[in-house]
């Protein structure tokens, strides 16, 4: 156990942790050159595309040292992202050290910072690594300074690399053997393992990531998940390299995965301990805290047979995502889907385009909302949290929505923009004290309304990154809240209604109809987009019409016979726009959530 070490690489957004675990498996010898690509622990097309790390991987480096000892080194490669970072604590909570890469460029950022509170929650010992020395503007010198005087951190232990040519890559592995201590642990105690993680094998049902705490486990034993009292029998154990690797038992400080013909996926709770059911360890781990989501929204199958395929879609992205939570829901227009909850934006787009590639699902959004108290004249209350549910604006006595406390903390020269910004989100009751110089802990009252919306992405924006939120319920307030439909070619579009206070419903209609313009095609005849408010309409877009020169073969000749020919036309698209129908593309009710700012 003395020569087996758990780590992950913890960093800000491209300050290159991918490509640095790419160089680590290649000195490793775990790929040979002509099979080796760019980010070869992003296993997902969509982490490709976009460059990102979204899903924590692990992968068992053999590696032999200077002194000739051999090594176990199991390294885990996490998100940057903030939507994200719940896959961090969860990486981390397999660790017993981690590296902090810092960009030579660049320097410490917020979420350098973030990830590092992170590591210190866990106890992690820390190796600080300065990336990216082989820029022309890089300047490690200055960089590890920073290191010394912001992070507190011992200059000796800083070491400096570039992943892109793999200079300094050999001292890190060094610096892992000789820094950071083995995982601590019995093979003789009772089964103690923690389950980090877990993905979906359609032929051997879930595949288990496991950080065994204490004891042995081995195929053949009868295992108990101690979350929801289910029994299993063991069918094969082993680690990761590329590909799964069968081993004959994992022993305590290792990582690995667990296959037991797991068919039911909800059976599988990040967090929870496995145990033998002979002998089991006396309590369960602490597990995960639970997360809180920030934005909410209705996802719905445009075909109304895929509803059964979503339901079991969301489970077993569920079990790969523990920050997805989800529950049925129905909409007028758009019939049975579920109502989830995600940390943010990023977070959304990503889930539904993991839900289209991996299950196949085309899906329509809707947009972002919270749970309203309507009281009507009759005395009678109503909860409503889809705007199609909402009554007839004159039987509505008055209606109360969620007010929140938001915790800010930030440092304090961008006390002034983050005051505005929770001023202009109809904030109230500020407060704020200095927890330490420099930093301030800013508290508000907000509607929840306004912070599901775009408030996280905002914040992060104005603070330059920095700016770490959290907020908890405190009690419904009274509101002058109206619905607001948008309507296309004349027709109420279910999925685009959304409940908003009457002070922004003009600002919110005129940018959803501006999206909406830019993303639905062009047809024969002209498109109105209008937002409106009852009766009364508040704001309208065009879209024009495609138009096709009829007079192209009339030259010369009575100006009467082109007349006549534009008058066929117009009365043809008149009589087109009554009967035509006006498809919304998908990537339009997702147009209209974004923030243009």
């Amino acid at each position: 156990m003395k020569n087996i070490r758990n780590f992950s690489v913890i960093a800000h957004i491209d300050h290159g942790k991918s490509t640095l675990s790419d160089r680590m498996i290649q000195l490793c010898g775990l790929v040979t050159d002509r099979e080796f690509k760019d980010q070869l622990l992003d296993n997902m097309d969509i982490e490709r595309e976009r460059g990102i790390t979204i899903k924590s991987q692990t992968i068992c480096l053999p590696y032999t040292a200077k002194d000739g000892q051999h090594y176990l080194l199991n390294l885990v490669d996490t998100p940057g992202h903030v939507d994200f970072s719940y896959e961090v604590s969860r990486a981390l909570a397999s660790c017993e050290g981690a590296l902090l890469l810092i960009d030579a460029a660049q320097g410490i950022e917020a979420q350098t910072l973030a990830n590092l509170y992170l590591a210190m929650e866990n106890d992690l010992e820390i190796i600080p690594v300065i990336n990216k020395i082989d820029l022309p503007a890089a300047d490690p010198e200055k960089i590890a300074l920073e290191i010394e005087e912001d992070l507190g951190m011992d200059s000796d232990t800083i070491q400096k690399c570039s992943a892109k040519t793999g200079e300094g890559v050999a001292d890190i592995l060094e610096a892992i053997v000789q820094y950071l201590p083995p995982p601590e642990g019995d093979p003789d105690l009772p089964l103690e393992a923690l389950i980090f993680d877990a993905n979906y094998d359609p032929y051997r049902g879930t595949v288990i990531s496991v950080r065994i705490m204490n004891g042995t486990i081995k195929a053949g034993d009868q295992i108990f998940f101690m979350h929801n009292n289910s029994e299993y029998r063991v069918e094969e154990v082993g680690i990761f390299h590329l590909t799964r690797e069968r081993q004959k038992s994992l022993t305590a400080g290792q990582v690995g995965y667990i296959i037991a013909g797991v068919k039911t996926v909800s059976d599988t709770k990040p967090g929870d301990t496995i145990t033998h059911v002979e002998a089991p360890c006396p309590a369960p781990l602490t597990g995960f805290k639970e997360i809180q989501q920030v934005v909410f929204s209705s996802l719905y199958p445009i075909s109304s047979d895929d509803y059964e395929d979503l339901a079991s879609a969301l489970e077993k992205l569920k079990l790969n995502d523990a920050a997805l939570i989800f529950q049925k829901d129905s909409s007028a227009a758009l019939g049975f889907g579920f109502r989830c909850g995600f940390l943010g934006l990023l977070h959304l787009e990503v889930v539904q385009e993991r839900l289209e590639r991996e299950f196949d699902i085309s899906l329509i959004l809707t947009v972002p909302s919270v749970k309203y108290m309507v009281y009507l004249q009759d005395g009678t209350c109503l909860e409503v949290d889809n705007p199609s549910y909402f009554p007839d604006p004159g039987s509505i006595e008055h209606i109360e929505e969620p007010f929140i406390k938001a915790t800010i903390l930030i440092p304090d020269r961008y006390m002034g923009v983050v005051m505005s910004l929770c001023m202009d989100r109809r904030g109230e009751n500020t407060n704020y004290h200095y927890p330490m110089p420099g930093r301030i802990e800013f508290t508000c009252e907000l509607p929840l309304a306004e912070v599901i919306y775009d408030f996280y992405d905002k914040l992060k924006s104005v603070t330059q990154g920095y700016g770490s939120f959290d907020y908890e319920l405190i009690d419904y307030r009274t509101s002058d809240l109206v619905k607001l439909d948008i309507l296309v070619n004349g027709e109420q579009v279910d999925a685009l209604s959304q409940l908003t206070h009457r002070q922004r419903a003009r600002e919110r209609g005129l940018k959803a109809c501006e999206s909406l313009k830019e993303e639905i095609p062009r047809q024969m005849f002209k498109i109105a987009i209008q937002a409106a408010i009852g009766g009364s309409i508040i704001a309208r877009s065009n879209i024009s019409a495609l138009r096709k020169d009829v007079t192209a073969k009339c030259y010369g000749g009575d100006i009467s016979r082109k007349r006549k020919l534009l008058e066929k036309q117009k009365a043809g698209k008149k009589r087109m726009k009554t009967v035509g129908n006006v498809d919304i593309p998908q990537r339009a009710f997702l147009s209209v959530l974004k923030s243009d700012q």
